[in-house]
Parts: C-alpha cells; structure tokens; sequence
C-alpha cells in the first residue's frame, strides 16, 4: 500500500508558504478566571494582619509553607486580584487557605507569597 500523494498546494502550507498571516487570525479575548468547585477560598492577608498572625501562632515566617505569586488559587481572592493589578510587592504576606473539613468544619491553612523564578 502506497502513501496518497501530496499536491504542491499541500506542500507549499507543509512549508508555511500557504499558511494565513497572523494578521488574518481572529484575536480572542482572554478567559476570565472561573473557580472550580473543588478549590478552596484564599484569603491574602494585609501586613498588619501577617504580623498579628505570625505572633499569634507563635512562628517565624520561613516555617511556613510557601506558595507561588503565580498561583491559580490566588484568583479566588479579590484583594489578590487588585494588590496585583495595582503591582504591588506581594512576596512575604501570608496567605489563608479554608478548607471544609468533616471533622472540624473548617481547615484554615497559611502560605507565604514567594516570587516565582521567572520573576512574575
């Protein structure tokens, strides 16, 4: 059995002669963030807070987990959304993370906001 022989018109878009120009391309819009059902409300956390929070716990800052500037999750928070679209530093405030939980109700969770290596 043999292979379907191409056209020159098939060859020439195979080379990217044929192909639209980027101009041609219709520009779609971004997506607006929808959560999923299944990720959890964070909750970015003012300096005052941060502090109030760090002494309460009684932990220094590196003992906690970390998480990303980058992160999906983050967009769940409408103060998130708005410290970042007005730029600013976001690295070293925590981050409350709340959980259900069939034993107590509700799992509070705390992150640091570490920058991401591609400097976002």
């Amino acid at each position: 059995m043999t292979a379907p022989k191409r056209t020159s018109a098939a060859k020439s878009k195979a080379k990217g002669k044929g192909k639209a120009g980027a101009a041609d391309a219709p520009v779609v819009p971004p997506r607006p963030f929808q959560a999923n059902a299944l990720t959890p409300p964070h909750e970015l956390l003012s300096i005052a807070e941060t502090d109030e929070t760090l002494k309460t716990l009684g932990i220094t800052i590196d003992r906690l987990p970390k998480i990303l500037v980058t992160d999906p999750g983050l967009k769940t928070d409408p103060k998130y959304v708005a410290a970042r679209d007005a730029r600013e530093a976001l690295a070293g405030r925590l981050v409350r993370v709340r959980r259900p939980s069939q034993t107590a109700g509700e799992a509070i969770a705390y992150r640091v906001l570490i920058q991401s290596s591609s400097g976002d």
